[in-house]
């Protein structure tokens, strides 16, 4: 049998109990590790987190905390190619897809160093400015925001193993809070490699950082009201998180990242030709096709002027036949697994449900593998629908099949094209192509109340916008409704979910005396 990888709680390594979950590669079948965390005492786990974790970084000041997200990102440097290995292994990823996801949390953990730095020898943060309660102004109101005393538990899905680890933990270890990390069983193996290289290399304080891997069972339970949970993940295990007793009883904070049916939108303006309308086309392919069409924040839905409508589809399926699926070990393949058979089964039975209601104008399953069994290897190929009849596209706008697959849809004038867009309900991003600066405004404006970002593409940023699936840690990452409802991200807007806000009513003189330990800017949020 192979290794059973031990977890990390209560400041040790445990390893829990019976033959434990094997994780596969995707693309070959084999079994490389295994995971259990049966047994395990997470009561104890987690006021160890609290007791020993909590009060060791809400000693340090902001700065102190930076200084050790560097040091994080020295080590995961250090180790990088490793953690590449890792991945292709037990993700079946190309190097270019594990960049996205292991050079990602290294920038986003970069980034909130240098922002934790600018925040200098401080323990809390202002939040507006000191405002009189009194007419002679002797008696004033001040907010703050502290670190919460709990612990950031942190409920991750399987398609960023290491990104979707370390863009919780910034924030989180930045404001002085302890984390407990689960990752998704399937792709677990990279994020407890590079918790285990941070814990030998002994930078963070005992306590600060633990890690749980397989079952979920119990995970809730021994929350308390001062703990915060951050889960990434499917609408259905979203819901019953918000219901279980920790949540509804004890006020723990929850924040939610969930399904997202996120478009690309090609403006009146851009027409067949266009710099635009090959920008639209090409970004529609690299989303479809990064990650095997594994991310969030992926495009789901095309919308395009009822007149473009044939030329898009044909554009984009050219693009697509062109692109080599397989295993990624061969340097020909361009795009790699999904994480697991399960996974494809899902996308399978999702694409079938899709394809009842909307024509095909791409059908990659239909193209042979590289290097791979059909038969074993969780691999397929990207699949384009399209659905031309208004009346068939229902399923379109309430179905996210998380893989390579996306559907054009047709729109007659902005007014409608926007209202098509909102049936998705909530989304974590829409992507906007135009030449058109004060159109894109407008359109942005427009969905802005729906969507968490919108990422607006013209011909002078062509070779120079980061892409409408890649998340970076400057912009607001989470949408309404659908999309959970949740916020990430957004620069030190990040750090509000970790800590407490509180109104300070006192004589000017204690209010002034606050100042001595707070930083010289005004909110998080800036």
């Amino acid at each position: 049998m192979t290794e059973l990888l031990p977890n990390h709680l209560a400041g040790r390594w445990q390893t829990g109990g019976g033959p434990g979950t094997p994780l596969l590669d995707p693309v070959l079948g084999t079994e490389l590790v295994r995971v259990s965390n049966a047994g395990l005492d997470l009561e104890a786990g987690y006021a160890y987190a609290r007791d020993e974790g909590g009060p060791a970084l809400r000693a340090l000041t902001y700065a102190q905390r930076a200084g050790l997200l560097s040091a994080i990102v020295d080590v995961l440097k250090a180790n990088r190619d490793r953690y590449f290995d890792i991945a292709l292994a037990n993700s079946g990823t190309t190097k270019q897809d594990s960049a996205v996801d292991i050079d990602g949390a290294i920038f986003t953990l970069g980034q909130y160093a240098r922002w934790g730095a600018s925040l200098g020898a401080a323990r809390w943060l202002p939040d507006g400015e000191t405002v009189p309660l009194a007419k002679d102004g002797a008696f004033l109101s001040r907010h703050v925001q502290v670190p919460t005393r709990g612990l950031a538990l942190f409920i991750n899905a399987f398609n960023f193993p290491a990104w979707g680890l370390w863009e919780k933990a910034a924030p989180a270890l930045l404001s002085g809070v302890p984390v407990v990390a689960k990752p998704a069983t399937a792709t677990a193996w990279l994020t407890l490699a590079m918790v285990a290289d941070v814990i030998a290399a002994g930078i963070l304080p005992a306590g600060a950082l633990s890690v749980v891997c397989g079952s979920a069972q119990g995970l809730l339970s021994p929350l308390r009201p001062f703990d915060v949970v951050s889960f990434t993940g499917s609408a259905d295990t979203a819901a019953a998180i918000r219901s279980h007793d920790a949540v509804v009883r004890r006020s723990v904070r929850v924040n939610i990242e969930a399904d997202s049916l996120n478009s690309a939108l090609l403006l009146p303006d851009a027409q067949p030709g266009s710099e635009a309308f090959d920008l639209l086309v090409r970004e529609v392919v690299r989303e479809m096709t990064v990650k095997s069409g594994q991310k969030c924040t992926a495009i789901r839905r095309i919308f395009v002027p009822a007149s473009c409508y044939a030329a898009a589809g044909e554009a984009i399926a050219a693009k697509l036949s062109r692109i080599t699926v397989g295993n990624p070990r061969n340097e020909t393949v361009r795009m790699g697994a999904l994480a697991s058979r399960q996974q494809w089964e899902s996308v399978q039975a999702g694409t079938a449900a899709l394809r009842r209601h909307a024509d095909v104008l791409h059908d990659g399953s239909a193209v042979p593998l590289v290097d791979a069994d059909p038969s074993v290897a969780a691999c397929i190929g990207p699949t384009l629908l399209g659905a031309a009849r208004r009346e068939a596209a229902c399923i379109v706008h309430d179905t996210e099949v998380f893989g390579p697959v996306a559907t054009l849809l047709p729109y007659e004038g902005l007014p409608d094209a926007l209202d098509q867009i909102r049936l998705g309900q909530g989304s974590l991003v829409a992507s906007l192509y135009t030449a058109d600066a004060a159109l894109a405004a407008d359109a942005a404006l427009a969905l802005a109340d729906s969507h968490g970002r919108l990422h607006v593409v013209t011909p002078e940023t062509a070779a120079v916008h980061t892409g409408h699936g890649n998340v970076m840690p400057m912009s607001l990452h989470g949408g309404p409704g659908r999309a959970g409802g949740g916020e990430e991200l957004g620069g030190l807007r990040a750090l509000g979910f970790y800590h407490r806000r509180a109104a300070i009513q006192a004589a000017g003189a204690v209010t002034d005396s606050l100042d001595g330990a707070a930083p010289q800017r005004s909110a998080p949020g800036h």
